[in-house]
C-alpha cells in the first residue's frame, strides 16, 4: 500500500502541473479570478456528482469538525489562485519548484510541533539540507 501511495502522490503531482499549465493560460484568456471560480465550479459539478452516487460518510457532521479543520476549502483558493497569478509570470517549473519548497517548509513545522494532529517528527539537519538543496535548485533553474 504504501508504494500505491506514493505513485499515487506522483501523479498527483504531475496532474498539479498540468493544472497549472493550463489554468495559467486560461488565466490570460477569461481573467486569474474567473479561472479560479470555473475551477472550484467545474470541481463542485464532479464532486457533487461523485458524492451523490459514491458518498458514504456524513457531511451534516461537518459542524461538530474542529473549525480548523473547515479551513481547507479557503486554502485550496489561495493555492489554485496564487498558480494561476504565478504561471504567466515565472512558467510552471518555477511556479512548482516555489509550491514544492513552501509545502517542504510547512510541512516539517507541522510535524515537528504535531500541529494539525500529525505525527511529531523532529526538524534535522537532514530534513534543513534537503530545504537548501530545493532552494538551491530554484535559483540553477531560473
Amino acid at each position: 500500500m504504501r508504494y500505491f501511495a506514493y505513485i499515487l502522490a506522483l501523479l498527483a503531482g504531475s496532474a498539479l502541473s498540468f493544472e497549472g499549465a493550463i489554468y495559467g493560460e486560461l488565466g490570460k484568456t477569461i481573467g486569474q479570478l474567473e479561472t479560479s471560480f470555473y475551477n472550484f465550479f467545474m470541481g463542485s459539478i464532479i464532486m457533487g456528482l461523485l458524492w451523490i452516487f459514491f458518498g458514504k460518510g456524513k457531511l451534516s457532521y461537518a459542524v461538530e469538525a474542529p473549525k480548523w479543520s473547515l479551513l481547507g476549502g479557503v486554502l485550496g483558493v489561495v493555492y489554485l489562485t496564487s498558480i494561476v497569478i504565478s504561471v504567466p509570470f515565472v512558467g510552471v517549473g518555477l511556479t512548482m519548484v516555489a509550491v514544492i519548497i513552501g509545502q517542504l517548509i510547512m510541512s516539517m513545522i507541522i510535524e515537528h510541533y504535531g500541529w494539525l494532529g500529525s505525527k511529531k517528527t523532529r526538524i534535522n539537519k537532514e530534513k534543513i539540507f534537503a530545504v537548501i538543496s530545493m532552494i538551491i535548485a530554484l535559483i540553477l533553474i531560473y
